[in-house]
This record gives structure tokens, C-alpha cells and sequence, in this order.
């Protein structure tokens, strides 16, 4: 059985796994550590040597894949909504595969996700648009076109309404913060997904993310034209697809 580890790096937790990349399941329990207070570059590189260690997986020669919360090009972090200022401009590939002393794939978690679910889950053989966004601290995005990865989309900073960022107003952690009800923050996805589903007409809305798993709570109440499921994988997601792009 063909594995690979995975880490997704993110705004409140950093998770890792090992993964079956034929199947695109966990082969492991999944590991998990609060991401550090201020996300700067050393502090998340010592929590991702912790998560290894837990595994048992740091000095394995198995492919590794690490997840992250920005833009990320050629190996470059591009920016930092949820996360240091540091990593804006930073040669984060380099930094984390000096770090770990490993060579690894790094990629922006949403599209780690999207591929996850393009391969294994709920957008795998869909034909035309999918579009998945995962809803946590921030919200992130993938483009999936006949399965094949746009990369790079950030749809959680569009300008909405009066806020800069329409994550600041729709993400999960705005629902915690303001203490909203299911009911009160399908009324904040139902704008943004019908936004989003006005300027880009995708054929399948796919929602990742911690908050996926009650899915039940939300989903129901947005009234769409495009069909609308939580990802397969869950919270998952951004393991797997980012194990997945190192096993390529």
C-alpha cells in the first residue's frame, strides 16, 4: 500500500496523518496541536516537528506534504491573512524542508482540500466547475475544472459589502465570535454563496472544513441553484490532498 504523510497547517490547529494514496483515506489517527499564538515561521516549524514525532514519522522516508494558509507560488508564501506578517514574501518550502532536513511539496491548503476531494471525494468525476471552499478561521477556495486544480483562488478576501475581507464576515470563527445561531450564519453563507455562485457559475459547491461535520446544521437552510455537499473528507481534506500532491 502506497502512503504518504500529510500536514495541514492552519489558523487555530496544525493536523497530521499518514495517508493510503490509493484509497485517499487515513492510515493513521490523526495528530493535532494548537497552532502556535502568532504563527511566526520557527514556532509553526517546531509544532510540525512535534506532530512528526507524535506520528513516529520524523525520520521516515515516506512523502510529505505540508498544507498552509496563503498563497503560495514556487515555493513562496505570498501572503498572511491568518498567520504572521513573516511569512509574506518567504521562501516557506525551502524554510520548512531545511527545517524538517527532508525534501517536501508545499501548497495552499484549500487547494490541497480541493484536491483531496477531486480524487477521493465529493467532486471526484464531476464534469465542469466545482468550486470548494473550506470555512474556518478564514475562508479558503479551490477551483477544480474536470478535476484539475486552478490554483491559488482566494475568495475569502473579496471585498463584500463593508467589510475588506468577506471571510471577517462569514467564516466559521465569525459565527463563534458573535456567538450566531445556525439559522443567523446560513443568512451570512447564503450572500456569499450566492455571490460567488452569480460570478462564476460553478456546476458543484463543495464545503470543507472543521464545521463540515455538521453540515446538517447549515447546508439545509441555503437556497441555491448549484447543488451544494460537505466534503467527503471533512476536516481531512487538507491532509490527504497535500500526501496526495507528495505521492504524485
Amino acid at each position: 500500500m502506497a502512503k504518504a504523510i500529510g500536514v495541514d497547517i492552519g489558523g487555530t490547529g496544525i493536523k497530521a496523518g499518514i495517508v493510503d494514496l490509493e484509497h485517499g483515506t487515513m492510515a493513521s489517527d490523526r495528530v493535532r496541536v494548537p497552532t502556535p499564538a502568532g504563527a511566526a515561521p520557527q514556532d509553526v516549524l517546531v509544532a510540525v516537528q512535534t506532530v512528526l514525532k507524535t506520528l513516529d514519522v520524523h525520520e521516515s522516508t515516506l512523502p510529505l506534504g505540508v498544507a498552509f494558509p496563503a498563497i503560495v507560488k514556487r515555493g513562496k508564501t505570498l501572503s498572511a491573512a491568518n498567520v504572521s506578517k513573516e511569512w509574506i514574501d518567504f521562501d516557506a518550502e525551502r524554510f520548512f524542508r531545511d527545517g524538517l532536513g527532508r525534501n517536501i511539496v508545499f501548497v495552499n491548503d484549500a487547494d490541497a482540500a480541493g484536491v483531496a476531494e477531486a480524487r477521493h471525494g465529493a467532486a471526484r468525476d464531476v464534469l465542469g466547475f466545482t468550486l470548494l471552499t473550506t470555512l474556518g478561521t478564514g475562508i479558503g477556495s479551490a477551483f477544480l475544472y474536470d478535476g484539475v486544480l486552478l490554483p491559488n483562488t482566494e475568495l475569502g478576501h473579496l471585498n463584500f459589502r463593508e467589510y475588506e475581507s468577506v471571510e471577517t464576515y462569514a467564516a466559521t470563527s465569525a459565527r463563534e465570535r458573535e456567538g450566531l445561531s445556525w439559522e443567523e450564519w446560513a443568512e451570512r453563507l447564503q450572500a456569499f454563496y450566492s455571490h460567488i455562485e452569480f460570478l462564476f457559475s460553478p456546476d458543484l459547491f463543495v464545503v470543507g472544513g472543521g464545521v463540515s461535520k455538521n453540515a446538517g446544521d447549515f447546508l439545509p437552510l441555503l437556497d441555491l441553484k448549484t447543488p451544494i455537499v460537505p466534503a467527503i473528507h471533512r476536516n481531512n481534506s487538507g491532509i490527504i490532498g497535500a500526501a496526495s500532491l507528495a505521492g504524485d
